[in-house]
């Protein structure tokens, strides 16, 4: 998977990145911004080693609202179920805004976490994904979904 970065402040993680320079390059500057990345870590962790299916770490991405209410309908998904971009479109109550949560759930800053590459093509292929499309299988192999049909 590579190095992942994780951002964070007083409220939570605001960032999750694979193979990029950290968005801020400074030191969290609150305790609580360190104990939110503590258990970042601890729970990513447990996930990519089978232990972990649902994250409770605190969250504090920033986003315009529609973002917002997309990356929420995201956090829901369960580990090992995937969604089309018209099924969250749906799940947020805007059915038109497919192409709007397509590009919603590009600009996702909390990969993993905030599990945008759960969500495929509407005819199950696998569409794009930040972090490149061999981890989103591997992601997805992971969480089970790789060895049957993925809607």
């Amino acid at each position: 998977m590579g190095e992942l970065w994780i951002q964070a402040n007083e409220r939570g993680i605001t960032a999750v990145s694979f193979d990029a320079l950290p968005i801020q390059t400074s030191a969290p500057t609150s305790d609580s911004a360190e104990a939110h990345l503590a258990q970042a870590m601890a729970e990513l962790t447990d996930y990519f080693t089978g232990q972990r299916q649902a994250f409770t770490v605190p969250l504090a991405a920033r986003g315009t609202a529609f973002q917002t209410q997309v990356w929420t309908a995201l956090y829901q998904l369960p580990f090992g179920v995937t969604a089309s971009y018209r099924d969250i479109a749906r799940a947020i109550g805007n059915e038109k805004a497919v192409r709007a949560v397509g590009a919603a759930n590009g600009r996702n800053p909390i990969a993993i976490i905030v599990p945008c590459h759960r969500v495929i093509g509407t005819n199950g292929t696998l569409t794009g994904y930040a972090g490149g499309l061999a981890r989103k299988q591997w992601l997805l192999a992971h969480e089970g979904v790789g060895q049957r049909p993925l809607l």
